[in-house]
């Protein structure tokens, strides 16, 4: 009864005694998610107003649902769409395989300088703009000068027009994804795996399993939890293009714009030249919702299937 009750008394106020440097580490996030997450749900008012910047959030004249005409009812909003969910499941099908292979091949390192030095190495390019990153892309894949058109010729081979062929850049930006984020998500499924206990290989070990059996015996299924989890969250996000990297490295191409082409970008070169505010947010509202219902719908169909891997 007595630890019982010492439990009860045991309050938040009693705990930030106790660790005030971890709340004072915890503080920034705290705030910057206040303000930046709270504190402007209600400027969504704008996806419904006509709003002007001289009139402000509460005198702005009420139009209901216009604002989503401007995106529902273009030429583009089909397109669009599809490529923002086609190009977001190839980064999270690529990218979550990728980010495991490697997670496991960096866990059978032996070599403890080297697996820091490799770990190190496939997590700088994460570090790096998609500005700068656009550079680089541009001294492969350029018509004339790029490195990649130059190899082709020194064998005799033709060059391709790479900025002129659509088809091509889908799997391009794949690329390009996977060397710039695989080796951050290892980290975290690395992390996971060095946790497992090691008994459980000994034993294996022992059994005569050797190491490929154990990692599709023991690794594997009990990263699924983490796997399922990383996935859904990353669904969550699949009505978000990555507006960074598209722009920065296909700009205003308008070839490659109706392959490459995500609603975040679609949006940006609208509201460029129109200048819309209430159109712009409407849009993040639509994205927002659809992204909530589908992170609701995919942990609905893990828990009743595969539960250890549910977020909530």
């Amino acid at each position: 009864m007595l630890r019982k009750d010492a439990r009860k008394k045991y309050t938040l106020l009693t705990d930030l005694v106790h660790n005030p440097a971890s709340y004072l580490l915890m503080l920034p996030a705290v705030i910057y998610t206040f303000l930046y997450g709270y504190m402007t749900l209600p400027w969504l008012a704008i996806a419904f107003q006509k709003y002007n910047f001289r009139l402000g959030l509460f005198h702005s004249p009420w139009v209901g649902f216009k604002n989503f005409e401007f995106f529902f009812k273009s030429s583009m909003a089909a397109t669009v769409t599809w490529n923002t969910i086609y190009l977001n499941l190839l980064f999270i099908i690529t990218g979550t395989i990728a980010s495991v292979i490697i997670a496991i091949l960096m866990n059978e390192l032996k070599s403890k300088w080297y697996a820091k030095l490799t770990q190190s190495m496939m997590i700088f390019p994460n570090f790096i703009s998609w500005v700068v990153v656009s550079y680089f892309v541009y001294l492969f894949f350029s018509t004339n000068e790029g490195m990649i058109n130059q190899g082709l010729r020194a064998v005799g081979m033709q060059g391709i027009g790479w900025y002129q062929t659509p088809q091509a850049w889908p799997w391009i930006l794949v690329i390009l994804r996977l060397w710039k984020g695989a080796g951050m998500g290892a980290v975290i499924y690395l992390s996971v795996i060095t946790g497992f206990d090691n008994q459980i290989y000994e034993a294996a070990d022992i059994d005569g399993c050797n190491r490929f059996r154990q990692i599709g015996y023991i690794t594997l299924p009990l990263l699924m939890p983490t796997i399922t989890i990383m996935t859904l969250m990353a669904v969550g996000g699949i009505f978000r293009g990555d507006f960074g990297m598209i722009f920065s490295i296909v700009r205003d191409n308008g070839i490659l714009i109706p392959v490459t082409d995500v609603i975040d970008t679609y949006v940006f070169r609208a509201i460029r030249v129109i200048g819309d505010s209430s159109g712009a947010t409407a849009i993040g509202l639509y994205q927002s919702v659809v992204g909530l219902v589908i992170v609701f719908s995919s942990n609905w169909l893990v828990k009743k299937y595969f539960s250890d891997g549910a977020l909530f």
